[in-house]
């Protein structure tokens, strides 16, 4: 009898320590179980995998000019027909997204990298530091994103290649989009500095640099995902804009910013749809979907959400 109660002992102790889960698989469970960012989680990486296996998709190259195609319509051929100099339009939309994608991806980046560093120092020495890094983050959101994006990158941009021109956006999206990014970490570190474990750290004798970026910084990353999930989505549609007036990646380098601007031709955008349309669905669909994503991240990792 003794023998049948301890086992009934053992096994709850058992039962409990499997029902023990970590924070982040906790977040785990929780996102999964929101269909709508997995739905915006599966958009995204059909249109990631699209990009990446654009050479097994398709047997075109996105710069070769065949004259004898010139703006062929939809067909078997050419799935979403020809361009103004007999180029596949579905190659060129698959190698758009990767040049896209990799703009968001490389600009959310660099805001994380200022984000973090600006936002880190001004919460964690605050004074002095914490209001001239704070004056320096109001004059950058001062600043409307989109004129001070085109100004610099028409003064910065026209002594540079085409394939260049792509670091160049990504520096100024990034570089512009910190603060808000910034703001927040200072403020959570602000509350996390005051914690029993930096001081035991302090205590401890250990440099402030290791206290921010070993410590403070990864009780900030939740955020910092999520913001920059949200970011991306941002940056996609900054460059599409840049590259839709012509200041962002300039031909011959595919971007589906600078393909959707065959719209601004009236006699295009009346009579070849296939030439503005996919790509104009290619970024409603990625941003979108990182946005979905992003929302069901923000809930999962929010403690206080349901």
């Amino acid at each position: 009898m003794e023998n049948d109660i301890d086992g009934d002992i053992t096994d709850d102790e058992n039962k409990r320590k499997q029902e023990i889960i970590t924070p982040w698989k906790l977040v785990f469970r929780k996102f999964i179980k929101n269909k709508v960012a997995m739905v915006g989680l599966f958009i995204f990486l059909i249109l990631v995998l699209s990009a990446l296996l654009a050479p097994v998709l398709t047997p075109y190259d996105p710069y070769t000019m065949d004259f004898t195609q010139i703006n062929k319509p939809p067909s078997r051929e050419h799935l979403m027909g020809t361009d103004e100099v007999g180029r596949d339009y579905l190659t060129r939309i698959l190698y758009g997204g990767r040049v896209s994608m990799k703009v968001g991806l490389f600009a959310v980046g660099i805001e994380i990298v200022i984000g973090a560093l600006v936002g880190g120092v001004a919460g964690f020495y605050g004074g002095w530091i914490d209001n001239l890094l704070m004056r320096i983050d109001e004059i950058f959101m001062s600043f409307p994103f989109l004129p001070l994006a085109i100004t610099i990158s028409a003064v910065v941009g026209t002594s540079v290649k085409p394939e260049q021109k792509m670091y160049i956006v990504m520096v100024i999206i990034g570089v512009l989009s910190w603060p808000g990014l910034a703001r927040m970490i200072r403020g959570q570190i602000l509350s996390l500095r005051e914690q029993e474990f930096v001081q035991a750290a302090r205590a401890l004798g250990i440099r402030d640099s290791k206290i921010i970026w070993r410590h403070l910084i990864p009780n900030t990353v939740g955020y910092i995902i999520v913001s920059a999930t949200m970011g991306m989505a941002a940056a996609i549609m900054s460059e599409a804009a840049l590259s839709f007036l012509g200041l962002g990646v300039t031909p011959p380098v595919p971007t589906w910013g600078n393909l959707v601007q065959n719209a601004r031709d009236i006699y295009v955008l009346k009579n070849r749809v296939w030439l503005w349309l996919p790509p104009g669905i290619a970024i409603f669909l990625a941003v979108m979907g990182i946005n979905l994503f992003g929302d069901g991240l923000r809930d999962a990792i929010d403690p206080k959400s349901k």
